[in-house]
């Protein structure tokens, strides 16, 4: 989310964060001038220099950024730096909305909310750099950022003005888990929390990763699809259940922000109306930081005495939320990464998967005594 630009005239900051790529209109002119997909701002006649503040989707670990001039060949930003910020809370005050903002500049009034942040002062993740152009439509400058610390803002400076298509910040989502209510469940799997898949068979259509994004689905493009499996047999038929008899399936593994249990799983198949899969089933195991690297070396070829049902092979429904408790709401089993399968094949909105952080679980009560795993400490929460 954009807080604050300098300056939006030839094209508004909140072009840097759209989703899909830049496009150009070689004839398309706007009252203020070319109309361009990105943020640009007018050749400064004024002491100083532009920049932005943007608010990230979620507080997290930055790895990287990447700023893409594509089509700005003669009027780009020639040299830029990138600082951040954590501003959880309160920390962050109130911005005023910005609104339309192409042809405009940032009022008085904005400069003085915006100096409440201290951005002058954030910390430095790219000092003052040159951006090199490319072709056209791919100019894309990456800078990787060697930090462990959380952080939720952003800000982009240019120097000392021009335009910036696209910029990305690739991380991973980190929760603070010494500050999380041991009396509330938490989706262990989410990306925001720090969850990430390290394993699939197919993502012909759409990454098993948005399937633990943050918020509903926006779309089918917004969720795990695969192709058709083109094993099927010409004639399907179904088991004494109700099942497909077909002999494929397509899996994804991840690893959880936190070793825990899982009390409650939700299989959203939303927007998946006549591709949703005919069943799934979901199974746990904990694994070491090593373990997780082997298993990836060897595509996930695990043991079956490894993995843990969490839920059994159970039909779905197209275009429709499903909440399912898990096996192990008896047992209390801790696990570290989970492996859902669907069968033949298919696509799916959302996999949400309830539960307690397993260090909160010792202070749930229970009837039964719970087996303490040891689970090595130094998880990777790469996305």
């Amino acid at each position: 989310m954009i807080l604050f630009a300098t300056d939006d005239f030839f094209a508004p900051a909140e072009n840097l964060i759209k989703s899909k790529s830049p496009s150009f209109r070689e004839d398309e002119y706007t009252e203020f001038g070319k109309w361009m997909d990105g943020w640009e701002t007018r050749r400064k006649r004024i002491p100083g220099h532009d920049w932005c503040i943007i608010k990230l989707g979620i507080q997290g670990i930055i790895r990287g950024f990447d700023v893409d001039i594509s089509y700005f060949m003669g009027d780009y930003a020639p040299r830029i730096s990138i600082q951040a910020a954590n501003l959880e809370g309160d920390k962050a005050p109130e911005m005023p909305q910005r609104g339309a903002r192409t042809g405009a500049a940032a009022t008085p009034a904005e400069f003085e909310a915006v100096a409440k942040l201290g951005s002058n002062d954030w910390n430095y993740l790219v000092p003052m750099t040159e951006l090199k152009p490319g072709k056209p439509a791919s100019s894309h400058n990456y800078f990787p950022v060697n930090s462990q610390q959380r952080w939720t803002h952003v800000r982009l400076n240019i120097f000392p003005d021009g335009g910036i298509a696209r910029l990305r910040v690739y991380g991973c989502g980190q929760k603070d888990w010494t500050a999380t209510d041991p009396k509330e469940p938490f989706d262990l799997a989410a990306i925001a929390h720090g969850g990430a898949c390290v394993g699939f068979s197919n993502a012909h259509f759409g990454h098993p990763n948005n399937m633990i994004g943050v918020g509903k689905a926006r779309s089918m493009a917004d969720g795990w699809e695969t192709a058709r499996r083109p094993d099927r047999p010409p004639v399907l038929e179904n088991d004494e259940n109700g099942s497909l008899l077909v002999p494929g399936c397509e899996w994804a593994v991840f690893r959880l922000a936190h070793p825990g249990v899982i009390t409650q799983i939700e299989i959203d198949t939303t927007y998946f109306k006549g591709n949703s899969p005919d069943s799934c089933r979901l199974d746990g195991c904990i694994l070491t930081t090593q373990e997780e690297e082997d298993m990836i070396k060897q595509k996930w070829e695990l043991p079956g005495h490894k993995w843990k049902p969490l839920l059994p092979v159970t039909k779905l429904s197209a275009d429709k939320s499903h909440l399912f408790d898990s096996l192990t709401l008896e047992l209390q089993d801790v696990i570290t990464h989970v492996r859902f399968t669907i069968t033949p094949d298919g696509g799916v909105s959302r996999l949400r998967l309830n539960g307690f952080p397993s260090s909160l679980c010792l202070l749930r009560p229970r009837e039964k005594p719970m087996m303490r795993f040891s689970v090595k400490a130094g998880f990777r929460a790469n996305l």
